[in-house]
């Protein structure tokens, strides 16, 4: 499946979906690559065996090199929740940058209008829009604390914590693993990756608003209400 308002660059690297599963997440990635050629290219050389649907330029074009309906190999090992597999159920995007830069109106505009005609064309819910490093924490930093995810969540497109109520902290793994963060790692690791993407601007340790904003997300969002089936 084509997006109509993307260009074809189509890349060798996919599959078909395990199991006869349907996409219903979206993974956000950056490239950590200042050009989109460089990127591009990158995707489709089959000596890199990565991929991803989309490719996303600092001026705002979209370049599709996978069918939705197919595998793109873009997500690698890690989980969100009890999915492994986390190619089969998910649409890639990459967006060109190298992670210490912002990332420009246009392709935040761009990313926008893609995001809406997935999420309709699958039916995909905000909260199954993640990044790299939610299901790969430790292992993947991106999109990054610069990626504006609350810009996203006003617009329907992924969600922001509601709360700023303090929860005691023997409770924020749990309820981190109830909202999705389920990967193997260490509890620095995992409130690094949940501070990058909700609480950028955090250092020091773990602390009451930390699990406050878990415990909000869990309860509002619990990974296990996702059905598994294909």
């Amino acid at each position: 499946m084509r997006d109509p308002h993307a260009l074809w660059h189509p890349s060798p690297n996919f599959g078909d979906r395990r199991g006869g599963v349907l996409p219903d997440m979206i993974v956000l990635h950056y490239t950590a690559m200042g050009e989109t050629c460089g990127a591009r290219d990158w995707l489709c050389n089959p000596e890199a065996e990565v991929s991803a649907h989309y490719l996303i330029s600092t001026t705002g074009d979209v370049i599709q090199m996978v069918s939705e309906d197919m595998r793109a190999w873009h997500a690698g090992a890690g989980r969100w929740g009890a999915v492994e597999d986390v190619n089969s159920r998910s649409i890639g995007i990459e967006i060109t940058n190298t992670g210490a830069q912002p990332f420009s109106e246009p392709q935040m505009h761009s990313l926008e209008a893609l995001m809406r005609r997935i999420m309709a064309r699958w039916a995909i819910a905000p909260d199954r829009v993640i990044g790299h490093s939610d299901m790969a924490p430790g292992r993947k930093i991106d999109p990054g604390p610069r990626f504006d995810w609350r810009r996203l969540a006003r617009q329907g497109l992924s969600i922001w914590p509601e709360t700023a109520s303090d929860a005691p902290v023997d409770g924020f793994r749990a309820s981190a693993a109830r909202f999705g963060y389920t990967a193997e790692v260490s509890d620095e690791v995992l409130l690094d990756a949940a501070r990058a993407r909700f609480r950028p601007w955090a250092t020091g340790a773990l602390d009451g608003q930390d699990a406050g904003i878990m415990a909000d997300l869990a309860t509002r969002f619990p990974v296990d209400r996702v059905s598994l089936s294909a």
